[in-house]
């Protein structure tokens, strides 16, 4: 599974900004970002962090399923990043 030209790909560089990163190249790096950038919009008392805590959940038991599983894992994580482009426009203006 890769980033591109996944349901993930849109929210790649919003998330790798609000984890002070570079862009995930794999769904391993993606997950691991989204759990820094839920911390870092914490931080920054941003509502709706949390949601992306749960989509990296979702994600991390995604990349260990097959099938149907996987689709359905994989279209929850995407469900909790909805609002992920918001919260990152609402951190880079406090930068």
């Amino acid at each position: 599974m890769t980033i591109a030209p996944s349901a993930l790909a849109k929210y790649v560089d919003d998330i790798a900004f609000a984890a002070e990163g570079t862009a995930a190249t794999t769904p391993q790096e993606f997950a691991e970002q989204l759990e820094v950038a839920a911390e870092n919009l914490s931080r920054a008392h941003i509502n709706g962090a949390e949601d992306l805590e749960t989509a990296a959940t979702y994600l991390a038991d995604a990349m260990r399923s097959t099938g149907a599983d996987r689709r359905v894992l994989l279209d929850k994580a995407v469900e909790y990043l909805s609002n992920a482009r918001d919260m990152v426009d609402e951190y880079r203006l406090m930068a």
